[in-house]
């Protein structure tokens, strides 16, 4: 199978995911929602897989949303269809690499930023390279977090890291991220493949039942409303697509210069 922003693979039991806009950074845009949740859905599905390895082309895992290429759906009021474009493009990869009867193992090899974030930690074991680092940055363009890293994020870091991931909104270096218990492991930028080929080779050989079950119980207790979740992210993020900080965190993001914001 082939697609245009991402790469897929498949050698035995093991499935490779990798992102493929690296000149962009991985940024998601339509294109990229479209064949992400294709691959998932897909190829990473069937049952002749039985571990996924999902990592990232080029110098970044993902930047997140592609601001630049806008927005290609219009709500009613003619604005943005933040609540649709979540539903649509977003959610479906995400929750298919959650709930999905097989290990995931996430290989960060560069910065993870806004929904960048909630795709890493939508897999089951992360690793990242000595130079990645996680990034909450949707504050500093006047929206909150979504994607389900509201859920994601408290449930690996607990409530006070949380909440400064979300409002600060500053890069946490993997480092970091290790020691707060959000990831896995943290290896050399240029062993953190190999580490991350040996685990899903090892997943792939193990009792695949037994881990589909343990993934089940896990996110029953985690994860119960992971679909509410979405929901109120969705409604929540769609509200402030229609902010004036909003709006100005996007144009000055474009212009790269500092936001002036108001709180309207």
């Amino acid at each position: 199978m082939s697609y245009e922003t991402v790469k897929w693979e498949q050698d035995g039991g093991v499935g490779r995911i990798v992102l493929d806009r690296p000149e962009t950074l991985n940024a998601w845009n339509t294109q990229f929602g479209h064949d992400l949740k294709a691959v998932v859905g897909e190829a990473a599905g069937d049952d002749s897989v039985r571990a996924v390895l999902l990592t990232g082309a080029g110098r970044a895992f993902s930047s997140g949303a592609d601001l630049k290429a806008g927005f290609d759906e219009a709500a009613d009021d003619g604005m943005p269809d933040i609540r649709g474009r979540l539903h649509e493009l977003f959610h479906p990869s995400l929750v298919g690499l959650r709930t999905m009867p097989k290990p995931v193992v996430v290989a960060v090899n560069g910065p993870a930023a806004g929904i960048g974030v909630s795709l890493a930690l939508a897999g089951d074991l992360v690793l990242a390279a000595e130079s990645a680092f996680f990034q909450l940055a949707f504050a500093n363009i006047g929206l909150m977090p979504d994607g389900g890293s509201t859920l994601f994020v408290p449930a690996r870091v607990g409530k006070a890291r949380a909440f400064e991931m979300a409002l600060l909104a500053e890069r946490v270096p993997a480092a970091q991220a290790l020691e707060w218990g959000l990831i896995n492991a943290v290896h050399p930028d240029g062993e953190l493949l190999g580490a991350a080929e040996a685990l899903v080779e090892r997943l792939a050989k193990g009792p695949t039942r037994a881990y589909a079950s343990a993934k089940q119980a896990l996110n029953a207790t985690l994860y119960p409303n992971l679909d509410g979740q979405l929901d109120l992210e969705a409604e929540l993020q769609h509200a402030l697509g229609r902010s004036k900080d909003f709006m100005e965190g996007g144009l000055a993001f474009v212009q790269k210069r500092a936001p002036e914001f108001t709180g309207a």
